[in-house]
């Protein structure tokens, strides 16, 4: 089983929550075109005025993603 990476771009301030839903959007609108194996998306809270977004796909994906995406950092992925 391949490992999976979770990568994260970051958004600041006031609208730092809606920046990093919409973002959600586009990241698994991106996943079902390349038709990533996990492709699990999501927007995360971190404080008042700095939300996440995410993308989880394998590893033998991830230079994919990086290099289209370029996301802020990626990291290991455990479920």
């Amino acid at each position: 089983m391949e490992r999976k990476i979770k990568l994260i771009w970051e958004f600041y301030g006031p609208d730092a929550e809606h920046t990093a839903k919409h973002h959600q959007e586009h990241l698994g609108e991106f996943a079902e075109k390349e038709n990533l194996i996990e492709g699990i998306c999501g927007a995360e809270y971190v404080t008042e005025m700095k939300w996440l977004a995410y993308l989880i796909c394998v590893e033998s994906e991830m230079i994919k993603v990086r290099d289209a995406l370029k996301p802020l950092r990626g990291e290991l992925f455990e479920e």
